[in-house]
């Protein structure tokens, strides 16, 4: 096996030899995506010409395996891949050439796009990538076309055909810049007609790409080539001096989180204009070293270099001078504003310099990236997914300026070039196909009470509707599995930065007792780092302690059923308030009562009374928080099944006191199957009420479908006429 100090050689023989011909291929990509320092999520292609039988013919064809438009390396499968006749694609060249004008930018470069679904084999729906003819065109049976920060380094260099020069020789051939593309492939072609020795290609301000007639081979080539730019790189470190030295000193771990979750809501709400945005913190010692360095204004005006940087990161970050040794956080939000406002009237002048007659319409002007010393990075996305790609982004465009700057000077790309690529029309296009957001798409919900009953459920269906779900529970580790639940069933996205809670997926698990005011406040500044804020809560933790023969409980747990039915809501809400207001975005809160509220009865006095007062909060809430916030809540009555409200000994004391007959030694299942039916006889509707039945209840209220609804609780008691409303 060879050694590398740069990259990560992980191919296994054994397991290749398992695997088909386009099964290894898929295996090959995995591997590279796996590595970051090869390339960055969705970047990168690679490609087979692999010997197939045509299914109209029975004759043999070759046929061009290529990753498919929109695909990742690290995680793509089989599905995930275009297949084209390679005759087809190289007959393509025929047309391509009798049109006047041809070449980079003209219309007929994207109308090839379309034509590659005259040459798609086997009737693969998986659309075909731009670069598809790179790979066809290019002499080896396997390619690899990769963004590794090292080469990349090089490609962004001042004098990179040089530096690919003596990194390389004759191996690695440079090309100037060009935006990807049918001409792109034909250049290449010529490339390695000329140099047939070559094997590989370093393309101007975008990566590398080399090919080989082994898939293994190709893989190992594709090692050496990165590791020969890295090692080079690695020689002319400049250790302490990099970016020109430090300028700012980061904060201690624990005073920089606390600063990060009181700016980052406030940060939110500035950027969240004309849609909400999920943040990522990205704050470890590389990204901090170059957002303390003297030379970061200077690079961060520059920009990113590789097209697929700033697709994500914009044409710049936005960087902000800010010592945190010697101003406080009134001082950086007064920067914010000022910055953020400045980079809105430069993008949008950015856009009016470059625009086409038929660019589409200015996007989104805040800031994906903003980069402040002492801090790190903070990157936002549509998605916890997106914002953490474009984290991963900018943290490899830290990487490709570090090496471009050891070994020469880094330049960015054109702007007009940058441009091109962001307002490409193939690329809107792609977004326009792009599925409408869902409707809670862009939101984070804290739902309190997650471990079990209501709250699982009702986190469940909130986040089938696109919310990012905070999942706590007194329980740390039965919130956890709440969002492992959803995360294995929503994906944790493509996505790879974010520091600390900041690498979560759509949802994360925290614990928290809200009946303690510090541990809510601590909940809220864990949130904050999480996502940047959040938009709405849904409380669902409650406790009904079942009373003794005498129907009466304990003064202490009087106490407890108040502070967790009552009081804790009540500090949810006012911890939340703080956030809500700094935010300035719209939310809800929706909190849990029960239909017992407006009935009196015996034996559960003291849960009735704490009900009666939560309705009660529930409007003064609604007062308190308005107009900003709508509180409203959802009024279950005996929630059996799924129910953490119902242990086995509540549920045997209700069989006995309602003279219902059961067996001591009766399972659980079976004894709840006959409470909830006796419960569900008294209603009109005589059918079980369940979890999902109030989760219905519940996202209504956290959605705009009653956006003007606030102060009121929906009863879902399957038809109690003695709570209706007096």
């Amino acid at each position: 096996m060879k050694t590398y100090r740069h990259v990560s050689y992980l191919w296994d023989d054994a397991q290749a030899s398992k695997l088909d011909p386009v099964a290894r291929l898929v295996y090959r990509s995995n591997l590279l995506g796996t590595d970051q320092r090869i390339t960055n999520t969705g970047g990168g292609n690679t490609s087979a010409k692999l010997i197939e039988k045509d299914p109209l013919t029975g004759e043999d064809v070759e046929v061009l395996w290529v990753k498919g438009s929109g695909g990742d390396l690290r995680t793509a499968k089989r599905e995930n891949f275009s297949s084209l006749y390679q005759e087809k694609l190289i007959a393509l060249q025929a047309y391509y050439n009798k049109a006047n004008p041809k070449g980079a930018k003209t219309a007929v470069e994207d109308e090839m796009v379309a034509l590659y679904n005259h040459t798609t084999f086997n009737l693969n729906p998986r659309p075909s990538s731009i670069d598809t003819p790179l790979h066809s065109f290019l002499p080896g049976k396997h390619v690899d076309h990769t963004h590794p920060n090292a080469v990349i380094a090089i490609a962004a260099s001042a004098n990179g055909a040089k530096l690919t020069q003596e990194i390389y020789g004759d191996e690695v051939i440079w090309t100037d810049w060009q935006r990807p593309g049918f001409d792109l492939g034909l250049i290449l072609q010529e490339v390695a007609k000329k140099h047939p020795k070559a094997k590989g290609i370093v393309m101007g301000q975008h990566g590398l790409i080399n090919w080989a007639d082994d898939d293994k081979a190709c893989y190992e080539l594709s090692l050496d080539l990165i590791e020969k730019a890295a090692e080079y790189i690695a020689q002319r470190d400049k250790g302490a001096k990099t970016f020109g030295g430090e300028k700012y000193k980061a904060l201690d771990e624990a005073p920089r989180r606390e600063l990060l979750s009181k700016l980052l809501p406030w940060l939110r709400g500035k950027v969240s204009t004309p849609l909400r945005l999920i943040g990522t913190v990205q704050d470890d010692a590389e990204t901090l070293r170059f957002v303390n360095s003297a030379d970061a204004p200077r690079l961060a005006e520059l920009g990113t270099s590789c097209p697929d940087h700033f697709l994500r990161t914009k044409i710049k970050p936005l960087y902000i001078e800010w010592n945190g040794q010697s101003e406080d956080l009134a001082a950086l939000q007064a920067k914010l504003v000022a910055g953020i406002e400045a980079y809105r009237k430069d993008y949008a002048a950015y856009y009016e310099r470059c625009k086409h007659a038929n660019s589409p319409a200015i996007r989104n002007a805040n800031p994906s990236v903003i980069l402040i010393p002492g801090l790190g990075l903070i990157a936002w996305g549509k998605d916890k997914s997106e914002s953490r790609v474009t984290a991963e982004f900018y943290g490899c465009a830290i990487q490709v300026m570090k090496g471009a700057e050891a070994v020469d000077k880094y330049i960015a790309l054109p702007q007009q070039e940058a441009f091109d690529i962001e307002y490409w029309l193939l690329e809107e296009a792609k977004l326009q196909r792009m599925p409408a957001e869902k409707e809670l798409a862009r939101q984070v919900i804290v739902v309190i009470g997650a471990g079990s009953g209501i709250g699982k459920e009702v986190a469940h269906r909130i986040a089938k509707e696109g919310a990012h779900i905070v999942a706590v529970d007194l329980r740390e580790e039965a919130a956890a599995a709440t969002a492992k639940e959803i995360t294995d069933k929503c994906g944790l996205g493509i996505g790879v930065a974010g520091t600390g809670l900041s690498n979560c997926g759509p949802a994360i698990g925290l614990a928290a007792d809200i009946t303690k005011r510090e541990s809510v406040a601590k909940l809220i500044d864990q949130v904050a780092l999480a996502y940047g804020g959040f938009d709405s809560i849904a409380v669902t933790a409650g406790i009904f302690v079942p009373p003794d023969q005498t129907g009466h409980i304990p003064d202490d747990k009087w106490a407890l059923t108040f502070a967790l039915n009552v009081t804790g809501s009540y500090i949810v809400a006012d911890e939340a308030k703080k956030t809500w207001d700094i935010q300035g975005l719209r939310g809800n809160l929706v909190l849990t009562t029960s239909a017992n509220a407006a009935v009196a009865k015996k034996g559960s006095v003291a849960y009735d009374t704490s009900k009666a007062a939560a309705n009660h909060l529930v409007r003064e809430l609604a007062i308190e928080l308005s107009p900003l916030v709508r509180v409203n809540g959802v009024a279950p009555a005996t929630v059996i099944q799924g129910s953490g409200m119902f242990p086995r000994d509540r549920v045997v004391a209700s069989l006995a006191k309602y003279n219902i007959p059961f067996a001591e030694d009766e399972a659980d299942a079976s004894l709840t199957t006959k409470l909830a039916q006796f419960y569900a006889d008294r209603t009109l509707t005589k059918a079980p009420i369940t979890p999902a039945d109030q989760a219905e209840a519940f996202f209504l209220l956290l959605s705009q479908r009653l956006s003007k609804t606030t102060g009121q609780v929906i009863t879902v008691d399957g038809g109690l006429h003695e709570a209706f409303l007096r």
